[in-house]
C-alpha cells in the first residue's frame, strides 16, 4: 500500500494541478463575443421612432462607467448618430502565433467575419476563429509568399496571388478552383473586383495593371503608363475607374474599358505603397513611404488634406466599414494609428499605438460589423483590436500637459538576466533604436546585468513594455539567441568601458 507522501500520492498531486491550471487557463481564454450586442441592437430596432431625429435624441449615449457595459451594442447601433470614438480600437484583445510561424503578408474575414484567414511568408493559409481566437486549420496554398487575398463582392469567391505571379480561385469552404501564372512570374501586390465581379484587376512588379475576365480566366487589358513596380491598385466602388500606386511615387486613374489613362497625382515624394477608395466613391486614400497619407476628392480632383502621423514608411490602410470618416493606418515600425477626418475630425491621429508589433504592419482588415480589427505583421504575429469597455483607458495616450507629474524625470531599472546582449544589440543598434522612439536615457549595466533607465513614468512604462516583449520572443524561440547571453564579448559601440556598460548613441537622441 504506497504511503501517503510517496510517489502515487504526488503523481496524483501534479494530475490534479495541471488540471486546475488547465481549467483556469480555459476560464481566462480571451474571446470577443458579439452576439448579445447583435441582440441589443436587434431589439432597440424595434422599438426606434420612424423619424430620424426623434430616435437620434432619444439614443443612449454611454458615459465612462462600467455599469453601462450591458449598454454596449455594435457600431452600427450609432451609424444615424456616430460615435466615432467607439471605432478607435485600442484594446489587445488576443495575439496569435502559429508554430514554426512565418510573417504574415496578408489577411482578410470570411464572409460574415466568422473567422480570420491569414497568409504568411510560406505560401500557408491559416485559419483563425474570429471570436475565442483559436487556432483552426493551417494549409499549404502557394509555392511562394502571399502577397495578396481579395473576396468577391458576392463573397462566392476568394482571390489569391503570391510573389511568384501565381494567380489562385478558392471557394468560400477554402477549397482551390483555378490556378493561373501571369505578370512574367513578377510578384502581384494587389488584386481587386470589380462592382459587378465580372472583371477584376491585378498589379505587380513589371509595371503594369492588367484586367481580366473572371469567368474565361482571359486578360482582356494591359494598362502601361507607370514608370516601375506597381504596388497597389483598387477598383471603384461603383463605377469603372481602377486607381493604382506605383514605386515611381505616381498615383494613375485608369479606364479599364478603353485602357486609357485618365489622370496622375503626383502628391508623393516615395514609393506608393497602398490605395484605397471610400465606400461613398468620393474619397481616394493614398500611402506612401514618405510617411504621409493624403486623402483626394475624386470629384474635383483635389486633394483635402495631408496627415503626417507615422515616423515611418506607411505599409496598411483600411477604412472603417460603418464610419465614412474613420480609418486606420499601420507603419514599418509597428504604430498602429487611428484617423478622423470628417467634419469634427482632425489632420492629427485621433488615437495612436506606438508599439502595437515590433515590426511592419503588412496588411489590416476590419471585421464587418466594425468592432474588431485585424493586424498581420512581420514581427510573426496576428493581433486582434478591439474596443474598451466604458471607462477604461487601456491603449490610450495620457495628455502629459494635463498632468504635471507626468513631466517628472524618474529613474528606474530593469533585470536583463542573461539577455544582456539582446537588448545592446550589433554594435548597440538596438539600444539606439529604442532611445529614439521612447526619447529616455538608457544605460546597461553588464555587471549587475540590470537595464537603467532616465525619463517620465510614461516613457519608463513603454520601455518597460517593448524590452519586455523583446525578452518574451527571444524566450519563446527556444533560446536561439543564447550565445549573446552577458554581452561580454559583444563590440559595445565608442566610449563604453568594458565589461562596465555605457551610454549608447549620441546625446541628441536621447
Amino acid at each position: 500500500m504506497p504511503r501517503p507522501g510517496g510517489p502515487s500520492a504526488q503523481g496524483d498531486d501534479n494530475d490534479g494541478q495541471k488540471a486546475a491550471e488547465a481549467e483556469e487557463r480555459n476560464l481566462k481564454r480571451k474571446c470577443i463575443d458579439y452576439h448579445a450586442p447583435a441582440v441589443l441592437d436587434l431589439e432597440s430596432r424595434l422599438y426606434r421612432k420612424a423619424c430620424r431625429t426623434a430616435h437620434v435624441r432619444d439614443a443612449p449615449f454611454l458615459q465612462p462607467h462600467s455599469s453601462y457595459l450591458p449598454r454596449l451594442g455594435l457600431p452600427v447601433m450609432g451609424a444615424s448618430a456616430p460615435c466615432h470614438s467607439m471605432a478607435y480600437l485600442t484594446y489587445m484583445a488576443h495575439v496569435t502565433r502559429a508554430k514554426n510561424s512565418q510573417p504574415v503578408m496578408s489577411l482578410s474575414w470570411t464572409p460574415g467575419g466568422r473567422r480570420l484567414l491569414t497568409g504568411n511568408q510560406e505560401g500557408e493559409f491559416t485559419l483563425w476563429d474570429g471570436i475565442n481566437f483559436s487556432f483552426e486549420l493551417i494549409m499549404s496554398a502557394h509555392d511562394n509568399s502571399f502577397r495578396c487575398m481579395a473576396w468577391s463582392h458576392n463573397n462566392n469567391y476568394l482571390l489569391t496571388s503570391d510573389a511568384g505571379g501565381n494567380i489562385k480561385y478558392w471557394s468560400p469552404s477554402i477549397a482551390p478552383v483555378q490556378s493561373f501564372d501571369t505578370h512574367n512570374g513578377q510578384p502581384i501586390h494587389g488584386l481587386t473586383f470589380s462592382p459587378a465581379d465580372t472583371k477584376f484587376a491585378s498589379c505587380g512588379d513589371d509595371a503594369t495593371v492588367r484586367v481580366w475576365d473572371w469567368a474565361s480566366r482571359t486578360e482582356e487589358r494591359v494598362l502601361e503608363g507607370h514608370g516601375w513596380d506597381v504596388k497597389a491598385v483598387a477598383w471603384h466602388p461603383r463605377s469603372s475607374v481602377i486607381c493604382s500606386g506605383s514605386k515611381d511615387n505616381l498615383v494613375k486613374l485608369w479606364d479599364p474599358r478603353s485602357g486609357s489613362n485618365l489622370s496622375t497625382l503626383y502628391g508623393h515624394k516615395n514609393t506608393v505603397t497602398k490605395v484605397a477608395w471610400n465606400d461613398n466613391g468620393n474619397w481616394l486614400l493614398t500611402a506612401s513611404r514618405d510617411q504621409l497619407i493624403k486623402v483626394y476628392d475624386i470629384r474635383a480632383m483635389r486633394e483635402l488634406c495631408s496627415l503626417k502621423g507615422h515616423h515611418k514608411e506607411v505599409t496598411s490602410i483600411a477604412w472603417h466599414p460603418l464610419y465614412e470618416s474613420v480609418f486606420a493606418s499601420g507603419g514599418m515600425d509597428g504604430t498602429l494609428l487611428y484617423w478622423n477626418i470628417g467634419s469634427k475630425g482632425s489632420e492629427e491621429p485621433a488615437a495612436r499605438i506606438p508599439y502595437a508589433h515590433d515590426m511592419a504592419i503588412w496588411d489590416m482588415k476590419w471585421h464587418p460589423a466594425g468592432h474588431i480589427l485585424a493586424t498581420g505583421s512581420n514581427d510573426r504575429q496576428t493581433k486582434f483590436w478591439s474596443r474598451n469597455r466604458p471607462g477604461s483607458t487601456a491603449g490610450l495616450e495620457i495628455d502629459a500637459e494635463a498632468d504635471e507629474e507626468a513631466s517628472e524625470v524618474l529613474h528606474d531599472e530593469m533585470e536583463l538576466g542573461n539577455h544582456v546582449g539582446i537588448v545592446i544589440g550589433r554594435r548597440g543598434a538596438t539600444i539606439i533604436a529604442m532611445q529614439r522612439g521612447t526619447g529616455t536615457k538608457m544605460h546597461v549595466d553588464q555587471v549587475r546585468r540590470v537595464l537603467q533607465i532616465e525619463g517620465t513614468a510614461k516613457q519608463i512604462a513603454a520601455v518597460k513594455k517593448r524590452v519586455g516583449a523583446l525578452l518574451d520572443r527571444v524566450s519563446n524561440d527556444g533560446g536561439m539567441f543564447g550565445g549573446y547571453g552577458g554581452g561580454g564579448g559583444m563590440s559595445m559601440g565608442a566610449g563604453a568601458p568594458s565589461g562596465g556598460g555605457g551610454h549608447y548613441g549620441p546625446a541628441g537622441a536621447f
